[in-house]
């Protein structure tokens, strides 16, 4: 292994955080960004749908790759989410 890439199948040191961050958003805010979200991804906004559907996976406790779960806490924490 090069010192500094990660091994096939290990997540991103950071993906744990980002994780913790979208969990943290209390339960009311949390519904209004879903709301907010799918409304956007139905008119076909592609960052929208990704991130909706990431958002739903984790609240449903289903897996979601560090690569989506970085993507999505960076999403909402840039749009205030928090």
């Amino acid at each position: 292994m090069t010192r500094g890439t990660l091994q096939e199948g290990e997540p991103h040191p950071a993906a744990m955080d980002a994780l913790g961050f979208v969990r943290s958003i209390p339960f009311e805010k949390q519904c209004l960004l879903q709301g907010a979200l799918s409304s956007c991804a139905i008119e076909g906004n592609r960052m929208a749908e990704i991130c909706s559907e990431t958002f739903r996976r984790v609240v449903e406790n289903k897996p979601v790759s560090d690569r989506y779960i970085l993507g999505l806490a960076w999403y909402l924490k840039n749009i205030g989410g928090e």
